[in-house]
């Protein structure tokens, strides 16, 4: 993220895979693609849109927005619902796939419309796509916020579910 005009993309299932890398063979200048390698729930279509540093509301609300990037954003979606059934809450769902460059505008009206953010990734909090949302609050809309992704640790090698669990 911190090399200049890079490009980092994650995109959340197989069929946005293959749009964000369409997309990324049109640009100039350094790219990276990061996405999982086993099966994950496909959740877009041929017919979803898909833009370059244009984040994408998969669920609407107004309690708290979840910005989610890769295959976390089934995960953020499946929270979201169960915390609608079990507490009322209603969560924006965000699927933030272009980390770099951050969709600022869609980052601020999330703070401003839910009043708190919670950061979700199966990478590094620091300097990763949480402190990213983070700088933009800071500069523009400042808000509660939570990050869930990996702490501070050196990656392991296993199942990507059980994976998904040990690091939190």
């Amino acid at each position: 993220r911190v090399i200049p005009h890079m490009f980092v993309v994650v995109p959340c299932d197989s069929v946005q895979t293959k749009k964000a890398t369409l997309a990324l063979s049109e640009t100039f200048g350094p790219t990276y693609l990061r996405f999982a390698r086993e099966k994950s729930p496909v959740i877009t279509t041929d017919a979803t849109p898909f833009e370059l540093g244009k984040a994408q509301v998969f669920r609407e609300g107004a309690d708290c927005a979840i910005v989610a990037c890769g295959i976390l954003v089934y995960n953020a979606l499946v929270a979201a619902d169960e915390l609608a059934a079990e507490d009322g809450v209603e969560c924006r769902v965000i699927n933030n796939h272009t980390v770099k460059p951050m969709d600022d505008a869609a980052i601020v009206d999330a703070s401003r419309a839910c009043g708190a953010i919670v950061t979700v990734e199966e990478h590094q909090i620091h300097g990763g796509m949480g402190s990213a949302v983070a700088e933009v609050l800071a500069a523009n809309a400042p808000a509660p916020m939570e990050f869930v992704g990996v702490e501070d640790r050196f990656g392991q090698s296993g199942d990507p579910p059980e994976l998904i669990e040990y690091y939190g």
